[in-house]
């Protein structure tokens, strides 16, 4: 699985580093063929990005779709599990499971009719507006994002169902930077004390 995590990391980093550069460049050349200098502007006008703000959006679909399954596998998605946590274990073990499968049969029937939606566009002469790309390969995510989500569920259930543990991610970790527990931190002697009451500095 190590291969499909790193797979899945790179193509979700490479679609937002790829998007948010595109976007730059796009806005910056709107704007500086904009300004008034005779050479400088002819040169820039020939230049035709009218193409990538559609490109930016399809790039943030596909990112989307991959990062819901990212979500999945990493247990950062929102969720309300307030009364599930306070079931006795047994309970809360077929809750757990319950949802985490309820997931996959979700994401596995929209894949599914992702699949044949993009199989039918498959068989046409759709094309985008802009890059004038088949429409095929634009919903294309539709099928392989939710499949892929699916595969995490049933992953994370399966491993629950193992050890009874699910992926968990900590908001104040950052990635590299070893956290330190609590306790060590209280204990790290004061090197500016306060004052006690009543007393001057």
């Amino acid at each position: 699985m190590r291969f499909l995590d790193r797979l899945e990391e790179s193509l979700i980093a490479f679609l937002m580093g790829a998007a948010t550069l595109l976007i730059f460049v796009a806005v910056l050349h709107r704007y500086a063929a904009g300004m008034a200098i005779p050479v400088v502007q002819d040169q820039l006008l020939k230049i035709d990005l009218s193409w990538a703000q559609e490109l930016c959006i399809y790039m943030f679909v596909w990112m989307a779709k991959f990062g819901a399954a990212y979500g999945v596998r990493t247990g950062i998605h929102v969720g309300v599990d307030v009364l599930v946590n306070r079931l006795p274990p047994r309970e809360h073990k077929v809750y757990v499971l319950f949802g985490l499968l309820a997931g996959a049969l979700f994401t596995g029937i929209v894949g599914t009719l992702g699949a044949t939606f993009t199989w039918d566009i498959a068989h046409t002469n759709s094309t985008s507006p802009d890059l004038e790309i088949p429409k095929w390969i634009v919903y294309l995510c539709i099928p392989l994002g939710s499949y892929l989500m699916c595969f995490r569920f049933l992953q994370v259930a399966w491993a629950f169902l193992r050890t009874g543990e699910l992926p968990h991610h900590d908001v104040a970790h950052v990635e590299g930077v070893p956290s330190e527990p609590l306790d060590a931190i209280a204990a790290t002697p004061d090197l500016h004390p306060r004052p006690a009451a009543g007393t001057r500095p």
